[in-house]
C-alpha cells in the first residue's frame, strides 16, 4: 500500500440553513466568496453542515431543494442494434434524428403503447456549440421506479428495449431537486497534514476508496481518476491517462488532457494540461516510447500517438488499438507484466538486460523494470536490447506550452477532463477532451447533458484545495450535469475545477465511513486510485 499512516482530528459542527435564498446571496457556512448553489431556482431551501475534521480541513454538506412533484418515472426507449458496453457508466443509445424517433414511436404505438418524442438541446461550452443533440423517444408517466421497471418488462416482452429514468435525471433548470452535495476544504495555512493521491498495492488491482483510505489512516478520502474497467480495455485499475504518484511518472497522459496537481502534499494545487515524452536508450541509440505500465495495443481513452485506431486524439471511454507499440513496466505496475506475443527486455535494478522473453509477461527481477515491444516495434527492441547492456528509459512531463514539468517526491499528478473553469470563470472543455464523440450524440447526452454522480477538484483564489462529491442517479439526489458542475464550482468560489471519475466511481469516506450514497446497486466500486487527506505525521 501507498502510505499507511495513522492519527486523527478533532471534530466540530455548524448548521446553517438558508431558506428563500437568492443564488447569489451569502452563505455563512462557506468561507467569504462562497455562494449558494446555482441548482434549480433561486427561492429553494439549502442547508450546511459544516464540520472541522482536522486542522486545516473542513467537511461541508449542502442539501439543496426537497422532492419536486412536478417530477416521474418513465420508460426512455433505446435505439436497436450497436455495441453494448460492461461499464456500468457507459450511456445507451437513446437519440435518434427527428424522423427515425417518429418512425420509432409509431411502432410503438402500434404495439400499444403510449409512446412520445421529446426533443434534446444542450448549452454552449467554451469548445462546443450546442443545441440540438437529437430526439428520445418515451413511453409513459408513472409515479415510481418499480411501475415504470415493469412498463420497461413490457416493452421487451414486444421486442424493444430501453431504461425506467426519472425525469428530475433530465437536467431542466426548473427542477426543484433535491441535491446533496460534500464539499472538502484544505486550508494550507492551517493544514499540517498531506493531501496524497493512493492507487493501493499496484495499478493492476482496484479497491474501494474506504479501502485505501482505511489502510492509510486517512482522516477523508474521495475517489480520483479515470481509469480502466473492462478487462478488453487493459489491466482492471490502471489510469486511464496521466499518473504521478510521489513524483513518479506511472502512467502517461491522455495527450492534451488536464491533469489535477497536487504539489507539496497538498500546500499547492493547480490544473494542468499534459503531454509527455518517453524514449529507450542504449549505445547510442534511441527508441520512442509509446506508454507506461499499460497492455501494450491498447490505449483508453485514446490521445495517445500517430497510428493508433480509431484516432489519436483523446476520446473518452472509448478503447484506442495500434499493434505496433513499446511500453515500459515499473515494478509498480502488478505482480507479472502483461502476457502476449511480442518480446519483453527484462532489466535489473542497474538497468542491465537480465532476460529477453518471448511471449512477452512474466515477473521482475527485485527493484527490475521491463520493456515490451509488440508488431513492428518487436524488430527495434530485439536491435537494441542486448543481454548484459544497460539500457536507460526516460520520460517527461510537458506542460500546455511545451515545457517540462519536473514533478518533486512531494507531487502526486491524477488524470481528469473536462476542464470546468479556468481564472475564475466557466472553462467547459468537453470537445477538447474528448467527450464529444462524432456520430453518437447519445454518449454525450448520457454522459454530459444528463445528471449523474459527479467528483470535482479543485483550487480557491486563496489556495485552498477543494474536493466535491455530488450524488445522482437517485429521486433523492438529482446529481449533476457537466455544465451544472461547473457553475457549482463556480460558486464554490473555485478559480480552476476539473472534473474527476463520476458515476458509480463518486465517493467521499471521513473517518473511515462512505459518507455519501455510491450508486451502484451493488455498493461501493473499487476504484483505480483515491485522494487521501491524512493527519500530520509525528514529527512534522
Amino acid at each position: 500500500m501507498k502510505k499507511r499512516l495513522c492519527g486523527a482530528g478533532a471534530v466540530l459542527g455548524l448548521l446553517v440553513t438558508v431558506g428563500a435564498l437568492p443564488a447569489q446571496a451569502s452563505a455563512p457556512a462557506f468561507p467569504p466568496g462562497r455562494h449558494a448553489l446555482p441548482l434549480g431556482p433561486a427561492d429553494l431551501p439549502e442547508t450546511r453542515t459544516t464540520t472541522t475534521l482536522q486542522p486545516g480541513v473542513t467537511l461541508t454538506r449542502v442539501v439543496r431543494g426537497a422532492a419536486d412533484p412536478t417530477l416521474h418515472w418513465t420508460v426512455e426507449v433505446s435505439i436497436p442494434g450497436g455495441d453494448t458496453s460492461p461499464d456500468p457508466d457507459a450511456p445507451p443509445t437513446a437519440l435518434k434524428d427527428r424522423a427515425s424517433a417518429d418512425e420509432l414511436a409509431g411502432v410503438l404505438e402500434r404495439d400499444g403503447f403510449e409512446a412520445r418524442v421529446e426533443r434534446v438541446t444542450t448549452p454552449k461550452t467554451a469548445d462546443y456549440a450546442g443545441g440540438t443533440l437529437g430526439w428520445r423517444v418515451r413511453v409513459g408517466t408513472y409515479d415510481s421506479q418499480s411501475a415504470a421497471t415493469s412498463a420497461r418488462a413490457r416493452l421487451r416482452a414486444a421486442g424493444h428495449s430501453g431504461s425506467a429514468v426519472y425525469t428530475g435525471w433530465d437536467g431542466d433548470s426548473t427542477n426543484r431537486g433535491p441535491w446533496r452535495v460534500d464539499v472538502l476544504t484544505i486550508d494550507p495555512r492551517g493544514f499540517r497534514g498531506s493531501l496524497d493521491a493512493s492507487y493501493g498495492p499496484d495499478l493492476e488491482q482496484r479497491e474501494t476508496t474506504s479501502e485505501l483510505s482505511v489502510s492509510a489512516g486517512a482522516t477523508a478520502a474521495v475517489n480520483a481518476g479515470f481509469f480502466v474497467l473492462d478487462p478488453r480495455a487493459g489491466a482492471p485499475g490502471d489510469p486511464a491517462g496521466v499518473g504521478v504518484y510521489d513524483g513518479r511518472l506511472l502512467s502517461e497522459p491522455v495527450s492534451g488532457r488536464p491533469g489535477l496537481v497536487i504539489h507539496d502534499h497538498g500546500r499547492r494545487t493547480e490544473v494542468t494540461r499534459l503531454t509527455w515524452k518517453g524514449q529507450v536508450t542504449g549505445h547510442g541509440t534511441t527508441l520512442r516510447l509509446n506508454g507506461v505500465n499499460r497492455v501494450p495495443g491498447l490505449i483508453r481513452n485514446c490521445g495517445g500517438t500517430e497510428g493508433d485506431t480509431p484516432t489519436a486524439p483523446p476520446l473518452h471511454d472509448v478503447t484506442c488499438t495500434n499493434p505496433d507499440e513499446l511500453v515500459a513496466f515499473t515494478p509498480e505496475y502488478g505482480r507479472h507484466t502483461p502476457r502476449g506475443e511480442g518480446l519483453e527486455a527484462v532489466l535489473d535494478a542497474q538497468d542491465r538486460v537480465v532476460e529477453l522473453r518471448s511471449p512477452r509477461g512474466g515477473t521482475l527481477p527485485p527493484g527490475g523494470t521491463s520493456i515490451q515491444a509488440t508488431g513492428h516495434r518487436v524488430a527495434d527492441l530485439t536491435a537494441l536490447a542486448h543481454a548484459g547492456h544497460r539500457l536507460r528509459v526516460s520520460t517527461t512531463l510537458l506542460d500546455e506550452r511545451g515545457h517540462p514539468v519536473s514533478p518533486s517526491p512531494r507531487t502526486d499528478i491524477l488524470n481528469a477532463g473536462p476542464e470546468l473553469v479556468r481564472d475564475g470563470r466557466l472553462h467547459v472543455t468537453p470537445a477538447t477532451d474528448g467527450m464529444v464523440h462524432p456520430g453518437d450524440p447519445s454518449w454525450y447526452y448520457g454522459w454530459v447533458h444528463k445528471r449523474n454522480p459527479r467528483t470535482l477538484a479543485g483550487v480557491d483564489a486563496a489556495g485552498r484545495t477543494v474536493l466535491v462529491t455530488a450524488d445522482g442517479r437517485d429521486t433523492d439526489a438529482l446529481g449533476l450535469s457537466i455544465a451544472e458542475s461547473a457553475r457549482v464550482a463556480e460558486s464554490l468560489g473555485l478559480r480552476d475545477a476539473v472534473n474527476l471519475d463520476g458515476g458509480g466511481s463518486t465517493t467521499m469516506v471521513t473517518n473511515g465511513d462512505v459518507i455519501n450514497e455510491p450508486s451502484d446497486t451493488a455498493g461501493e466500486r473499487p476504484v483505480g486510485d483515491a485522494l487521501l487527506i491524512l493527519p500530520r505525521r509525528h514529527g512534522n
